[in-house]
């Protein structure tokens, strides 16, 4: 028996020490909302699969509060929508002043892909429509969707003169005040349980309405919402207020670093996006759109960081050329 409680010591012990010297690595993570799940998800995945590697969630009150952090190196992850992470690195919008170009690319992941949503009984079924409508402004708790908003009416030609404003904090207040008929329109994803929401409880339901499918439209959003796309979705199941064909607006979610951090810590982590999707996906519906392919290297004009790039290459996965 001595012997048996000798080897559990030895075992134990041995765990300790791992632990102990296992790197522990932080991801810059929100209190709540789709940020905070997603980095939950994949800081799991990286502290179960990539060996001698700890990522542990930094909750900040924002995105915006911890791309400096990250890009000064004093943070060594983050996520977010490839709009804000171009704004940052570029100086402008959201980061207007100050360039976040120490930032690099690790993957590109899911994607989130939304469009105005009206009541049916409105009659609204293009963003022209939305002359003289209430829309809502501010956004001080979700400064991103401000620009989306006026992204929505560069669109068409249209500007904030061409609106009622109506002052509003953050998502999830605009979409219980579109429910409560204070504002005529709002921004949702396709299939979310906020639309199904507006669909039962507002008379006649709502239906998500087309932007323009040209590239003068996608030009006059990119001045407000950089590294977007549109994409075309079909009426299907679960689509809630989806009653035709109807362009969205599409934009990546990107996981990146600093220019600084450890090649061996990055290199873990870029396999772990790529040889565990299975895992990654179980993470919830946000990650319906995850795909460990070559979409892992999509190319946005950004440098990745170049571990991740070697890892991409090893793989085949990296762009030829």
């Amino acid at each position: 028996m001595r012997w048996i409680q000798a080897a559990l010591a030895t075992l134990a012990a041995g765990a300790l020490a791992g632990a102990a010297t296992a790197q522990t690595v932080g991801i810059g993570a929100t209190k709540a909302g789709a940020v905070s799940q997603i980095t939950a998800t994949i800081s799991k995945a990286v502290s179960e699969h990539a060996p001698g590697v700890q990522m542990r969630k930094q909750t900040m009150g924002g995105t915006q509060q911890y791309i400096p952090v990250v890009n000064a190196g004093e943070l060594e992850f983050g996520i977010s929508n490839i709009p804000q992470f171009s704004m940052a690195f570029e100086g402008i919008g959201l980061s207007k002043g100050n360039k976040y170009d120490n930032l690099r690319l690790v993957s590109t992941i899911m994607k989130f892909t939304v469009s105005a949503v009206v009541t049916k009984k409105s009659g609204v079924t293009s963003i022209a429509q939305l002359k003289g409508k209430r829309m809502p402004v501010g956004f001080k708790g979700a400064p991103l969707f401000a620009y989306m908003f006026n992204g929505s009416l560069g669109t068409v030609g249209l500007a904030l003169d061409d609106i009622k404003p109506v002052p509003q904090v953050g998502l999830v207040q605009h979409w219980r005040a579109f429910i409560a008929g204070k504002i005529d329109w709002a921004i949702a994803a396709a299939g979310t349980g906020w639309v199904k929401q507006m669909d039962a409880k507002i008379d006649g339901g709502v239906r998500h309405i087309s932007y323009p499918n040209t590239p003068e439209a996608l030009k006059a959003m990119h001045k407000w919402f950089p590294k977007s796309e549109w994409s075309v979705v079909e009426p299907a199941k679960g689509l809630t207020g989806v009653v035709e064909p109807t362009v969205f607006v599409t934009y990546d979610f990107l996981l990146w670093t600093h220019k600084g951090m450890s090649d061996d810590v990055v290199y873990k982590v870029a396999k772990v996006m790529h040889t565990q999707e299975k895992q990654l996906k179980e993470g919830g519906p946000l990650w319906r759109s995850f795909s460990a392919d070559k979409r892992l290297a999509k190319q946005h004009g950004y440098p990745y960081h170049p571990a991740a790039v070697k890892y991409y290459k090893e793989v085949g996965l990296w762009p030829a050329g």
